[in-house]
């Protein structure tokens, strides 16, 4: 070997191994930022057909543009996420008739490692959350929401709480009981709403001084069949709004903080006038101004936009096709300057820019392809 040759491989040598100490020096296991202008978007799927569990999805905030699409836990219908305060683990419902909730902690290769697993004490569990060492989740199948204390590393804690709720509704095909769809905390911390499609009611738990979950009172009793699924808040209005899958509908809520109860302000169809086909709503979220109100429609597939009065009062802007079929959950980018959807049926995740003076939303023609997506969190 002639010396020019020994030292190119001498310093490809020495290259490499800086490298490879400065990728261990600057590696974050949290990183909300994956390259140069990337955010992070995990993606929870039902894991039915090629789907494997969560995803992880790169997001370019300037231009709307997904890519790089990797499984970073294979586990089982992971069809609702939550993250922690810290940003370190993630919690997964098991959607299945027994039901399963899953912690997940990341590891320094970005992906995901399980840390512990739960029974979630009922039976096809849709909905979770965590704040202040607490995660609850949703059981649709048995009607209950059940809360988990987590330890200092994230885990969850098996010495769970069950709220069982009874009744039911007049649909018999759809409220022959009680069927919790949304468990989440507000943005103190100091409720817990639980949505129950089944029996058309709000509940909310409070959580005291001590940390303890109390036993829960009726916040709202909605309308018979309205069927009531997601809640969103404006907290700085104190607004809430519930929107209702079985009556393709939203109603705006005055929001009493002290006493965790909602007091009906108006109720407006999600669909435009003359829609007469078969549509189911599906998600709520509020822009973060708090000027606009988004739902998603399944059978019309495409988001509503309300325009929100100071009062409460909605008007509908208009409505957006998805591009897609089935759109369940979907999320605004960080900025609020992108709406993403996750259409179920035809395996795709959309974007949207948002018009910051109008609310409507223009299809960027950015999307990807990812098995069954049905959940969407920016981390």
């Amino acid at each position: 070997m002639n010396l020019l040759n020994f030292d190119r491989m001498k310093t490809g040598r020495m290259f490499y191994a800086l490298a490879a100490v400065v990728s261990i020096l600057f590696s974050n296991c949290t990183p909300m930022k994956t390259e140069k202008n990337s955010l992070n978007l995990l993606v929870g799927t039902y894991t039915l057909g090629e789907s494997q569990g969560i995803y992880r999805i790169s997001f370019d905030p300037e231009t709307g543009r997904l890519s790089d699409s990797v499984l970073v836990a294979p586990t089982e219908n992971p069809s609702y996420l939550a993250l922690s305060a810290d940003g370190k683990s993630v919690y997964s419902v098991n959607e299945n008739e027994e039901g399963l909730v899953t912690a997940f902690r990341w590891n320094e290769s970005g992906k995901l490692d399980q840390t512990s697993q739960l029974s979630t004490n009922g039976a096809y569990p849709c909905y979770i959350d965590a704040a202040n060492g607490w995660v609850s989740v949703a059981n649709y199948g048995s009607g209950n929401v059940v809360f988990y204390q987590t330890n200092d590393a994230g885990d969850l804690l098996d010495n769970p709480v069950i709220r069982q709720h009874e009744g039911k509704g007049p649909d018999s095909a759809r409220q022959e009981g009680p069927h919790a769809h949304y468990a989440a905390f507000d943005n103190q911390a100091k409720w817990n709403y639980a949505v129950d499609l089944g029996i058309d009611a709000i509940k909310a738990y409070g959580i005291n001084e001590n940390g303890e979950i109390g036993e829960g009172i009726t916040a709202l009793q909605l309308d018979g069949g309205e069927g009531p699924r997601h809640l969103a808040f404006i907290p700085e209005k104190k607004l809430a709004f519930v929107v209702n899958e079985l009556s393709s509908t939203v109603v705006s809520m005055a929001w009493d903080t002290d006493n965790g109860t909602f007091v009906p302000i108006q109720r407006i169809s999600t669909l435009p006038a003359g829609f007469e086909g078969t549509s189911y709503c599906a998600d709520v979220h509020a822009s973060a101004d708090g000027k606009f109100l988004y739902v998603s429609n399944r059978g019309h597939d495409s988001i509503a936009i309300f325009s929100i009065a100071e009062n409460g009062n909605l008007s509908l802007v208009g409505t957006e096709s998805v591009r897609g079929k089935w759109p369940r959950n979907f999320t605004l980018s960080p900025d609020n300057q992108f709406l993403l959807v996750a259409n179920q049926h035809t395996h795709n995740v959309t974007v949207f820019a948002i018009d910051p003076a109008t609310g409507l939303l223009s299809y960027t023609g950015n999307e990807i392809s990812i098995d069954s997506p049905v959940c969407l969190k920016f981390y």
